[in-house]
C-alpha cells in the first residue's frame, strides 16, 4: 500500500512541473468519463491549458491520431497499461502519463504509470480509474477532496461495489466524498430507479437484485404492488416507513428459493446532497448510468459537462438516456427475435450472439450484460456477443450469466481465444472485451467453439 500511494505522490510532483500543454485521453464508459472530469477540474484550479479526447479503447487507428501531434505531455485515463508496447511506439521522446486500473501489459517503458496491480492491489474491486485519478488529485492539492464524490461515481460504473458496499481504497475514497458533505450513504432497497422512475418500473427491470416471476415483467409488478396496497405509479422515494417495510418483506419472500440470497435486496444508496430530489443525477447509480448513456451514443462532451455542473448540457444528457434506453430496447429485441436463428450459437456452456451490423458496437456490451442477468440461460453460461464498428472491426462483449460472484476470470477465457489470432483482450475478471478485424470473425467464433468442446472433454476424462 505505501509503494502505491509512494508512486501517487512521485507521480504528482512531476505532474506539478508541467508548464506546457496537457493532453489528455480517457476512456468513453462511467469511469473513464468520472476520470476526465476529476483531471479537468484539477487542471482548471491550477490554470493549466488542456485538451481531451474520450475514446472507445486504443486500437491502432485511434493512437495514430497522435503520432503527429505537437503535445510533449500526455495524460492516459482509465486505459493505457494494456497498450504499454503500442504508446511506446507511437509517441516516443513524450512525457507520458498512465492512471489506470486494468491489468498491465508486460512491457518496459520509463512512462509514468500509477496502477494498482503494480503494487499488488486489486484493480478490479478495491479501486477504480477515477479512484487513482482522484487520488492523484489529491496529492497534488488536499483540497480537491471535495471531488471524492466522482470517484464513486466511477467505482459505481465499473460495478466494483459489492453487496455489503465498497472494499479497499474506494471505501477510503468513500469516507472522503462523506466528510466533505457532498454524499450521503442510507440503506435501503438498492435498486435502480428510486429517484425517476415508477415503482413498477423499478421492480419490472430489476437485475441486480433479481425477483423472480417479477423481474421482466411489467404485468407482474404491478399486481404484485396492488396486492401491497401500494400505488404502482408511486416512486420509491416517496413511499412511506410503512409501504418500506411491507415491500421489502413481501421481495424477500419472492426470492425464497431462488439460487440468490433473500436479503440482498437491502444495501447502500449513494446522495449527492446539492442534487434535487428525482433528478437523475441525485442519486450515483442513475447519475452513472446517464454518463453511461452519454458515451455509448458519442456524446462524452455532455457526460463531462454534467458532472461539470453545466446546466444546458445537463438537459441534452437526458434526451441523450431516452434515446439510450430506446438503443437498449431495440437491442433486446433484436436479440429475442433472432435467438433460434443462425445469428445466435447456443451450445451447453457457451453461447454466441453474433449481431453484426444489427446492435451498435458500443451498446453490444450493456445487451449482453441484460441478457446474463434474464435467466434465459443457465447459471455460468458464458455469453461472447460480437458486433461491427464503423472501421471495419469487430467488437467482442463477454459475460457469464447468473447472479452469484463466481471464480471465472472473463478476461482471461476471452484473451485465450483473441491470442490466437493476434489480438489482445481488455477489461475486467467480470467483464471483458476485445476488437478484432472484422475479417478474422469467424476465426474467432470457430476457436471459441473448438475451445469449449475441449473443456467439455476434459471435464468428461477426469
Amino acid at each position: 500500500m505505501d509503494s502505491f500511494f509512494n508512486s501517487i505522490k512521485e507521480a504528482a510532483s512531476q505532474f506539478s512541473k508541467i508548464k506546457t500543454p496537457i493532453r489528455i485521453i480517457s476512456h468513453l464508459d462511467t469511469d473513464g468519463l468520472s476520470s476526465a472530469s476529476i483531471l479537468i477540474k484539477t487542471l482548471t484550479r491550477l490554470n493549466k491549458v488542456f485538451s481531451l479526447s474520450i475514446v472507445k479503447q486504443l486500437s491502432p487507428q485511434v493512437l495514430n491520431e497522435f503520432r503527429n501531434e505537437e503535445y510533449e505531455n500526455y495524460v492516459f485515463l482509465d486505459l493505457g497499461s494494456g497498450h504499454l508496447k503500442e504508446i511506446n511506439s507511437v509517441l516516443k521522446n513524450r512525457t507520458i502519463f498512465i492512471l489506470d486500473h486494468h491489468v498491465p501489459q508486460d512491457y518496459k517503458t520509463n512512462f509514468t504509470q500509477i496502477n494498482p496491480h503494480l503494487h499488488k492491489l486489486d484493480g478490479n474491486k478495491e479501486i477504480s480509474g477515477a479512484g487513482i485519478t482522484y487520488l492523484f488529485s489529491k496529492a497534488i492539492n488536499p483540497e480537491n477532496k471535495d471531488l471524492a464524490y466522482l470517484a464513486i461515481l466511477g467505482a459505481i460504473g465499473d460495478v466494483q461495489e459489492d453487496k455489503d458496499g465498497f472494499t479497499g481504497l474506494n471505501k477510503d475514497i468513500l469516507q472522503d466524498a462523506v466528510s466533505s458533505g457532498l454524499l450521503e450513504v442510507k440503506k435501503g432497497l438498492r435498486m435502480f430507479g428510486s429517484q425517476t422512475r415508477p415503482l413498477y418500473k423499478v421492480l419490472q427491470y430489476s437485475t441486480d437484485p433479481y425477483i423472480p416471476g417479477i423481474t421482466g415483467y411489467e404485468d407482474l409488478a404491478r399486481e404484485f404492488l396492488n396486492n401491497l396496497r401500494i400505488d404502482p405509479n408511486k416512486k420509491l422515494i416517496h413511499l412511506s416507513e410503512e409501504e418500506i417495510k411491507n415491500l421489502v418483506s413481501a421481495i424477500i419472500v419472492q426470492r425464497m428459493g431462488s439460487e440468490t440470497d433473500p436479503e440482498d435486496v437491502l444495501g447502500n444508496i449513494y446522495i449527492l446532497n446539492d442534487k434535487e430530489e428525482a433528478s437523475p443525477t441525485r442519486d450515483l447509480k442513475e447519475f452513472s448510468t446517464l454518463l453511461n448513456a452519454c458515451g455509448r451514443l458519442n456524446r462524452p462532451s455532455l457526460a463531462i459537462g454534467t458532472c461539470l455542473n453545466d446546466i444546458k448540457s445537463y438537459e441534452k444528457a437526458l434526451e441523450i438516456s431516452q434515446k439510450y434506453k430506446e438503443e437498449i430496447i431495440k437491442s433486446l429485441n433484436w436479440f429475442y427475435k433472432n435467438k433460434d436463428s443462425k445469428s445466435v450459437i447456443e451450445t451447453p456452456d457457451l453461447t454466441i450472439i453474433n449481431a453484426e451490423d444489427n446492435i451498435k458496437d458500443t451498446i453490444i456490451g450493456t445487451m449482453t450484460s441484460m441478457i446474463s442477468k434474464s435467466n434465459v440461460y443457465p447459471p455460468e453460461t458464458i455469453l461472447l456477443s460480437l458486433a461491427h464498428t464503423l472501421d471495419n472491426n469487430t467488437k467482442i462483449s463477454i459475460r457469464i450469466s447468473g447472479f452469484k460472484a463466481n471464480d471465472v476470470d472473463l478476461r482471461e477465457v476471452l484473451s485465450k481465444i483473441t491470442e490466437k489470432i493476434g489480438c489482445p483482450a481488455g477489461g475486467h475478471k467480470f467483464a471483458a472485451g476485445s476488437l478484432i478485424p472484422q475479417e478474422k470473425e469467424q476465426e474467432f467464433i470457430n476457436i471459441a467453439l473448438e475451445s469449449f468442446k475441449k473443456q467439455e472433454k476434459t471435464v468428461i476424462t477426469t
